[in-house]
């Protein structure tokens, strides 16, 4: 890709080219292999990431209520079936009945195991930003990183509190709506709720872009690229919620089934993540914002 003036700004007429150099540069960074490995840890990170956000968010809202809205959007996303194993493992990974010494190292696992995945996550945006690992820091910095990884849990937390609260509100106003526009409400809170899941997912992704990786970069560059993002994560998660339904790929491992949702669930989402995330860099590049290291110098800056 050829270096562009820094003094040129955004037109839709570029957004073809852009979204051309976005596929180049996502294809040469072999996603499925990436996506694959934050499969792998989602699976492992998910009883702890489930348990610590149901508690976060239950403080406020109720543990129940929470849960009971998880499992409906688990159910939406994966099938009733999956839904209801996970809600299984949600109660299992739950039980109060343990020692004192029990329960300190499994409140440790949980954390380790839930940052594991947004870890891993980092990781692979480095790799796709061409971040070179700062290798002096050694265990010092993994903490760190972890540390941070714990941060974005309780940022989902947060989001999702928020998304219950703007959820019911609209709710309350459709109720209000339907008595006197009874056929325009179906239309009305659709449109509403396609509006809040891409502001929402954006404000998610925005972050994830900022803080996650090991980089610097323009708020500019982050609000662009999260958009684009979000937009077609909400765009895949309809069709993989269609996908599933239909074709139903988790039946034909038995028992094992709700396990393969969840890795192809997370890897095709991933896919989507790390188009946005390359195209989050080539916005950047091709209109002179930068994306730089926020250690040493990376390899696409020094190209």
């Amino acid at each position: 890709m050829t270096d562009h003036d820094s003094s040129e700004k955004f037109k839709i007429r570029h957004l073809p080219a852009l979204i051309k150099d976005t596929y180049v540069a996502w294809d040469a960074n072999q996603p499925f292999r990436l996506s694959a490995v934050i499969a792998y840890y989602a699976v492992l990170s998910l009883p702890g990431l489930l348990v610590i956000i149901i508690n976060v968010v239950g403080s406020v809202w109720g543990v129940d209520i929470v849960q009971g809205k998880l499992t409906n959007e688990i159910s939406g996303a994966l099938g009733s079936d999956a839904a209801e194993s996970i809600k299984t493992m949600m109660i299992e990974t739950q039980n109060n009945d343990k020692s004192t010494l029990a329960t300190i190292l499994g409140i440790g696992t949980l954390i380790f195991g839930a940052t594991g995945v947004f870890y891993h996550l980092q990781l692979s945006l480095n790799e796709i930003w061409e971040i070179s690992p700062d290798t002096s820091k050694g265990f010092l910095k993994m903490m760190l990183d972890r540390a941070r990884s714990f941060a974005f849990i309780l940022a989902i937390g947060f989001l999702l509190l928020v998304s219950f609260i703007i959820t019911t509100v609209i709710s309350t106003l459709n109720d209000y709506i339907r008595t006197f526009l009874p056929e325009v409400i179906i239309y009305i809170a659709f449109i509403i709720d396609i509006v809040v899941s891409i502001s929402i997912i954006t404000v998610l992704f925005a972050l994830l872009f900022k803080y996650l990786p090991d980089v610097k970069i323009r708020w500019k560059t982050v609000w662009i690229g999260a958009f684009i993002t979000s937009i077609l994560f909400v765009l895949g998660k309809f069709l993989l919620g269609i996908y599933f339904g239909k074709a139903s790929p988790g039946t034909t491992y038995g028992a094992a089934g709700t396990i393969v949702l969840i890795l192809l669930w997370v890897s095709y989402s991933c896919l989507i993540l790390f188009f946005g995330a390359e195209f989050t860099w080539v916005y950047s590049k091709r209109y002179g914002l930068g994306i730089k290291s926020s250690y040493k110098t990376d390899k696409k800056e020094e190209a």
